[in-house]
């Protein structure tokens, strides 16, 4: 998922925070949920130093690709741009 360093914009890894925010709160906010991969946090952290801090709109799962494995066997799909 999205993170952000509270180091500012240089250390920012996200599509913009906006465009997240405006997602959750679009026509179904009970049905979006958004996941950051603990594993890419952990490597993010350990290159900088420091913690990141993950948007409050995400939940930390143990792998995004392990969830998405998960959502998919549940007959989600997963599309790339």
């Amino acid at each position: 998922m999205w993170m952000s360093s509270p180091m500012g914009p240089a250390c920012t890894r996200s599509v913009p925070i906006d465009r997240i925010k405006s997602l959750k709160d679009a026509a179904f906010p009970s049905k979006i949920q958004f996941s950051a991969c603990g594993n890419t946090k952990e490597g993010m952290e350990k290159k900088e130093g420091q913690p990141i801090t993950v948007l409050s709109e995400a939940v930390v799962v143990p792998s995004g690709v392990v969830r998405l494995m998960e959502l998919q066997e549940k007959g989600w799909s997963y599309v790339r741009p």
